[in-house]
């Protein structure tokens, strides 16, 4: 049977792969990980590395966690570690810190009874509650994806797959558990990680599940703002931005997550709106790749440029002055997106400093000019003007100005200052009387 057409089979005896079939190596283990699996073995416990951390290793990559999962609950957990914290409500987790890093424990978990008497999914069936210890074959079957569903035994050094993902890894196939809707349907953030796997994988997704992301993205909608903003967060800011963007509008997910951006990518047939975001896409990519920090504000603010702009352009046709209008306009659109993605204030005010000074950056006069300098979002700002620009936007010269001025002494900058009062400003439009307001 050909591979991208298989569903998950019915539970079976695992595969399991000696320390000889398998190329996991402890060197490559985070020893505070090791530490803990060490521990929780010798006091009796089942102690296994589980999830990313194993596929990753198995994929030949440096993992991001280690995460373990085990048959001691939470509060034995605790009793072996002094520097352990439970943490959770719907599902106890304990959190063993070692400095800087921490290793998550989870008890093996396993679906909830049919007839225990209380629903654990709504009648679009999303999980609700998802308390319930089980056994490892159990955490298996419940988990997402093939490939995540794979265990290190500590104790004999093999590799357990209850689900066949060890040849979906050697495949590049991405496959849910079980049947996608259902999947889809307990917990909709399924789809993200779906489309955050793949790109990160290389990985294609299985026809059956990728069928399903057509018909179910509606779900989302269903998902708090709060989640799907730390899902956003981990498809855009795990240096694969530009491919989650352009995965995530062939799935026709990115509407749910990015409303009113989508509507301006798809009235104008993409154009600079995509191009700018694009850029602003592959700008974060590289800086990740750098090493260097990214902000989800200055994304933020490439995403809803356009949007912004319709809102404004509108506000100034009506009469409004230009600084209110930019204000109202702001409002608006970061509005209508926190209802959305809850998007931290910390982030929203910082892309609103990054569009109010793009005037400054355009319109210069040495006060002007002087303040935009000394604004603390003036760099992000002016790597924003110079976004624009390569996506397209006539501020090339405006851009080569700011550049100038940064590197300058002071000498060169005071001249550069005497240029910006003799031209009177750069920029693309005329400056617009401000509007005298009526007195209280």
């Amino acid at each position: 049977m050909n591979i991208e057409a298989k569903v998950t089979p019915l539970r079976h005896a695992p595969r399991i792969y000696t320390r000889d079939e398998h190329n996991i190596s402890r060197r490559n283990i985070s020893p505070n990980a090791l530490k803990v699996l060490y521990r929780l073995n010798g006091a009796g416990f089942r102690a296994c590395l589980v999830g990313g951390g194993v596929r990753d290793l198995l994929l030949g990559r440096e993992p991001k966690d280690f995460d373990i999962a085990t048959d001691a609950r939470p509060e034995q957990v605790r009793e072996l570690f002094r520097n352990c914290r439970l943490i959770g409500r719907r599902f106890r987790l304990a959190h063993v810190r070692f400095g800087p890093e921490i290793i998550e424990v989870a008890t093996f978990r396993a679906p909830h009874a049919e007839d225990e008497g209380q629903a654990h999914v709504n009648d679009e069936g999303r999980i609700l509650r998802d308390n319930v210890y089980g056994g490892i074959e159990d955490d298996a079957w419940r988990r997402d994806f093939t490939v995540n569903a794979l265990f290190y035994d500590i104790a004999d050094f093999s590799v357990i797959d209850y689900v066949g993902g060890v040849e979906d890894l050697k495949q590049g196939l991405l496959r849910l558990i079980g049947d996608p809707e259902t999947r889809y349907r307990e917990d909709p953030v399924r789809m993200l990680r779906a489309v955050r796997f793949a790109v990160k994988l290389g990985f294609r997704i299985d026809p059956v599940s990728e069928r399903a992301l057509f018909e179910h993205g509606g779900l989302l909608e269903q998902i708090a703002p709060a989640r799907l903003f730390d899902e956003s967060l981990k498809l855009f800011h795990g240096g694969c931005a530009l491919q989650s963007f352009e995965a995530l509008r062939h799935y026709d997910l990115f509407a749910r997550l990015f409303p009113s951006a989508d509507a301006a990518l798809a009235h104008l047939h993409g154009g600079f709106p995509a191009t700018l975001i694009g850029h602003a896409l592959d700008n974060t990519d590289q800086r990740i790749a750098e090493g260097k920090p990214v902000t989800p504000a200055f994304l933020l603010a490439a995403l809803l440029w356009d949007p912004l702009e319709e809102q404004r352009q509108h506000l100034l046709a009506s009469g409004v002055s230009e600084h209110e209008a930019l204000e109202v306009a702001a409002d608006t659109v970061i509005s209508q997106q926190v209802a959305r993605l809850a998007v931290p204030r910390r982030f929203t005010q910082m892309t609103r400093e990054i569009w109010t000074l793009q005037e400054r950056l355009i319109k210069r006069s040495p006060k002007r000019a002087l303040r935009a300098f000394e604004h603390p979002r003036f760099r992000a700002a002016y790597d924003f003007l110079a976004l624009r620009a390569s996506a397209g936007e006539p501020f090339d010269d405006d851009v080569a100005w700011w550049t100038d001025f940064q590197d300058a002494d002071e000498a060169a900058r005071e001249a550069l200052l005497g240029s910006a009062k003799s031209a009177g400003g750069g920029g693309n439009g005329s400056r617009r009387r401000r509007r005298r307001r009526k007195p209280a």
